[in-house]
């Protein structure tokens, strides 16, 4: 691994995460070959924010590479009483040999990795959020086989998780559409930001409409969010209004293949986003999902800690 942090899968090659996807798959077969792989070692982990993945995958990822976690609340620690990031980057880097920084700004845990001297992953910002997009290709790698040519479709809030899929998929090869009412759309300067990585790549440049049936259309994969994310509750009635016919129904999932599954980082909210037979359905692999996220989770700690 060439990389030092994991800020965006926009900094990481193919090869890169190639090689995370198959140290997550010998972990994932064989796990305890790898109880020893991060002994002695230790992860500051800094979150400003909630969480469920992320934080189960990160401490019992450690733990199960015979290192330990420490978790680290935004009201727990010296930053709620005005200590800079930059510092605390600084101090944290003295005791752990690893950090993952959940934060509300993309722009922290930038000024996190700018400060620290040891590798710092981006647990989700407000921009990105690479370790999902991460076990959502591995998982899409492990039902599909192969990813080049993979039809990846995303209807919903262009956020952060669509942002890192735009990254992810034109490094792997997959063909990705964005639907999403206009005032909703991913960030501009992402997709743009996309697009040059993928004449870079010579892959195919994400899709961005607004008709869901356009982006569904013989999709391999199904893929939603939340429409309302962290912070944005007060938004929550107009985002309901502006997503309406939005909602992943199985009339929706008929136009995508036969073979088509469903796809959800989780937390879900049925009857919105998506109705509860698709997702608790056959054709959904979202508690796949949110299993790869661990094995994703100890091949980044393993590749970026261990030569620490």
């Amino acid at each position: 691994m060439k990389q030092r942090h994991l800020l965006s899968l926009k900094d990481f090659s193919s090869a890169d995460i190639e090689e995370v996807f198959a140290l997550a798959a010998q972990m994932k077969a064989n796990p305890p070959a790898h109880r020893q792989a991060l002994a002695g070692k230790t992860l500051g982990m800094i979150f400003q924010k909630p969480s469920t993945r992320t934080r189960v995958s990160s401490e019992v990822g450690m733990f199960q590479l015979g290192g330990h976690a420490l978790f680290l609340g935004g009201e727990q620690i010296q930053l709620q009483r005005g200590e800079t990031l930059a510092d605390t980057a600084k101090v944290l880097s003295g005791y752990d040999d690893g950090i993952v920084a959940r934060v509300f700004s993309q722009q922290d845990v930038v000024d996190i990795a700018k400060h620290a001297t040891v590798p710092v992953i981006n647990g989700l910002s407000d921009q990105l959020h690479p370790c999902q997009a991460l076990a959502d290709f591995f998982t899409l790698k492990e039902l599909k086989g192969e990813l080049a040519g993979v039809k990846l479709a995303y209807v919903g809030d262009g956020n952060n998780v669509c942002n890192e899929l735009m990254f992810g998929a034109v490094k792997l090869g997959v063909q990705m559409f964005v639907a999403s009412p206009p005032a909703y759309q991913p960030n501009q300067l992402i997709v743009k930001a996309a697009g040059r990585e993928a004449q870079k790549v010579k892959s195919a440049m994400p899709t961005v409409v607004t008709d869901p049936a356009t982006a569904v259309q013989f999709a391999d994969a199904v893929y939603t969010d939340v429409w309302t994310s962290m912070g944005q509750e007060e938004e929550k009635q107009a985002r309901l209004d502006a997503f309406a016919g939005f909602c992943i129904t199985s009339e929706l999932m008929g136009r995508a293949k036969p073979n088509a599954v469903f796809m959800h980082c989780l937390p879900a909210h049925r009857g919105e986003e998506v109705a509860a037979e698709v997702i608790d359905g056959p054709r959904s692999v979202v508690f796949q999902q949110a299993e790869n996220r661990l094995h994703i989770q100890k091949a980044l700690l393993a590749l970026l800690l261990a030569t620490k």
